[in-house]
């Protein structure tokens, strides 16, 4: 990945979209450094809830500062996921735009964005008062109405410029916008992720008999996190090559070829999805612990949603396995799959075309899909659980979370490189 990178900036095109991605993450942290009018962030301690801690990760740090993107772009990503799933025959409306090509696509992105608005100010004005209870009411200086409406306007706003900002590094940058900025804020907090691990486990124990235990859990981590971005890296680029014939007619004498199918179509948007998808609950939770903190029902949907239980881990799960087979069969539709490639002249072996190669795609894809989600629960789930379990710190259980984003963006952002230089070659070639 490095020789790629060091590659792509001897192009001066691709170095002018690498620069211009840089230049909007570092606009992005330094509105992660902007606290709200208003709020006392002092007054947040770390670690209040696992709803706090997966905030914190997504937005890099900006909900313990309590800044302009303390939402991150949460929800957005929930606003898509509410749009995917419309339109799947549930919005009519949604399902025709969604078969106008370019036009549609517009009209989708339109409905998404105003979806955003309504989620994000609903998330912050719940938060808000979530933390504002969990604080002892120090977090609001002013508790009225006029506050809370005004802070839920601040930390929308915020978060609609944070989704324009990776639009802009959509279209004008390197990767994934939404992609990278959550990658970049996961990215900024590792230095004190790798501080608070390392003076609770070796300084804090400087002369004392748990000096030893505490180097002997680092070594394992750091052993255990090599191998799972090993594990992550080799999933992440496995694909299943399915043989493709094309007829004399289509091909001018007839010819083999493959389509590469990923072993894990979805990369690791699941996993971002399950993320946001987990904090809307718990944020409207949050507008009722003030007064039905002791009720049943409250403390029975908080450990669901509850990313410190084992119930609301195993909820987390089941959404990114969930998500994984959905996302899948969105990013490779094998009812077009087999409609182009029968306008292309081309057909799988033994495999008629038509229904017949739908069906073969659609079997194909539940195959690798399943192995696919149980690669990405395993991965989120079992430093969950051992958080969970043995008491270890919230961080090291959304570890597993994190790395699934870091190394799954870093692999789209190096093949993105390698496939503008190409495109480059191919371009010089002609000319």
């Amino acid at each position: 990945m490095l020789t790629t990178l060091r590659n792509a900036l001897k192009v001066k095109e691709i170095r002018k979209k690498i620069f211009f991605t840089l230049f909007v993450l570092l606009i992005y942290r330094l509105g992660t450094q902007i606290t709200v009018p208003g709020v006392n962030a002092a007054a947040l301690t770390e670690g209040t809830s696992g709803l706090v801690a997966l905030l914190d990760t997504v937005s890099g740090g900006g909900l313990s500062n309590y800044s302009l993107f303390s939402m991150g772009v949460s929800p957005f990503i929930t606003a898509q996921i509410v749009i995917q799933l419309l339109q799947m025959d549930i919005v009519p409306k949604f399902v025709e735009w969604s078969k106008q090509g370019e036009v549609g696509r517009r009209k989708l992105n339109q409905a998404t964005r105003w979806l955003t608005i309504v989620l994000a100010f609903v998330q912050s004005i719940g938060i808000t008062a979530g933390l504002n209870y969990l604080s002892g009411n120090a977090l609001v200086k002013n508790l009225s109405p006029q506050t809370f409406i005004v802070l839920g306007i601040i930390l929308t706003g915020g978060t609609m410029l944070l989704t324009w900002l990776g639009d802009q590094i959509t279209d004008k940058g390197v990767g994934n916008g939404v992609s990278m900025i959550i990658f970049a804020g996961i990215i900024a907090r590792l230095p004190q992720g790798i501080y608070e691990l390392v003076n609770d486990n070796i300084i804090n124990n400087i002369g004392t008999s748990d000096l030893t235990m505490g180097i002997v859990f680092l070594a394992v981590l750091v052993i255990a996190i090599l191998f799972i971005v090993y594990w992550v890296t080799f999933v992440q680029q496995a694909n299943r090559k399915v043989p493709i014939q094309y007829t004399r007619r289509a091909a001018g004498g007839g010819s083999e070829s493959y389509l590469p199918l990923k072993v894990n179509v979805s990369g690791v948007i699941p996993v971002i999805f399950a993320s946001s998808f987990i904090v809307t609950p718990s944020t409207i939770l949050m507008l009722f612990q003030q007064n039905h903190s002791e009720d049943g029902w409250f403390q029975t949907l908080s450990n669901i949603f509850s990313m410190q239980t084992t119930a609301g881990s195993l909820i987390y799960t089941v959404l990114i396995v969930l998500f994984t087979f959905f996302y899948a069969f969105v990013q490779v539709n094998p009812e077009k799959l087999a409609e182009n490639l029968q306008k292309q002249g081309a057909y799988i072996p033994s495999v008629w075309p038509g229904k017949e190669t739908e069906k073969y795609f659609s079997g194909l894809l539940m195959r690798l899909s399943t192995v696919g989600a149980i690669f990405l629960g395993a991965v989120a789930l079992l430093p969950q659980l051992a958080a969970n379990l043995w008491g270890l710190p919230q961080s090291i259980g959304l570890g597993g979370t994190s790395l699934l984003i870091v190394v799954g963006v870093a692999l789209e952002t190096s093949r993105q490189l390698d496939g503008l230089m190409m495109k480059r070659q191919y371009v010089g070639f002609i000319r």
